[in-house]
């Protein structure tokens, strides 16, 4: 099946909506079309503040309607409690979420990002997906990850080149409880090195107050330079800090 096809078969949906790369190009792909296209972003104490700002910026550039949601996940044993299948737990809990602000919309059908190169074994909210009747037009059409970018580049979509980021929760260890004060440690921080000029990193949290900074091999010459002004900004955070010399 072809996206045009899918959309023609689906003329009205909602889009579960992160501001990435795929989710984006959904969105275009679905207003080219023709669609009656709505996207639905949830904002929970896993998503920093940015991200929220780039998904509202990069809808209205789409001219695409975006509702954001708010959403409590603090008070999920299940979630804070950090068990292996953490992802399945918040995809489920999110995507309740979005079905409800959808169905207040009118709309029946809602779908997600996922692409073609997405491995459902490796993707615990996967089961999440599937169990909750999102649909997932990229995928079903056969669409890959560099497919969305180089698509995304020729209709001039501002995420083409966006990094992959994954949420908040992702930098604390499996097992480790979630907390506010852990999450609130690690956006601070990758908020230090963004205003520094530093993209696509991680800085990880190993409890109970370490730092591990994994930054891309073409930028520790970088963090090397300017090693004090990170440690000094980073130490009411964190006692130490580390380089994970295993390239990201």
């Amino acid at each position: 099946m072809q996206l045009q096809q899918f959309f023609e078969q689906n003329p009205r949906i909602a889009v579960a909506f992160s501001g990435g790369v795929d989710s984006s190009y959904l969105l275009y792909a679905a207003k080219a079309a023709g669609c009656d296209v709505h996207a639905y972003f949830i904002k929970s104490e896993f998503q920093p503040d940015f991200e929220l700002n780039e998904a509202i910026n990069t809808a209205k550039s789409l001219d695409v309607p975006l509702t954001v949601g708010n959403l409590s996940v603090l008070g999920d044993t299940c979630i804070t409690d950090n068990p292996p299948e953490r992802c399945y737990y918040c995809k489920s809990k999110i995507l309740d979420k979005l079905w409800i602000l959808a169905r207040e919309d009118g709309f029946s059908v809602l779908c997600d990002g996922t692409n073609a190169d997405d491995d459902e074994a490796d993707r615990a909210g996967s089961r999440a997906v599937r169990e909750l009747g999102v649909k997932t037009p990229l995928r079903l059409c056969g669409v890959t990850k560099q497919e969305i970018r180089t698509r995304s580049r020729q209709a001039g979509v501002v995420t083409h080149d966006k990094p992959a980021y994954a949420c908040l929760a992702s930098r604390i260890p499996t097992g480790t409880a979630i907390t506010k004060e852990f999450l609130e440690k690690v956006e601070r921080s990758e908020n230090v090195l963004f205003d520094m000029g530093f993209s696509d990193f991680r800085v990880r949290l190993i409890p109970p107050d370490t730092a591990k900074l994994q930054i891309s091999f073409d930028q520790w010459d970088k963090a090397a330079a300017r090693r004090d002004e990170i440690r000094k900004a980073l130490k009411s955070d964190f006692s130490n800090i580390v380089l994970d010399l295993a390239e990201r």
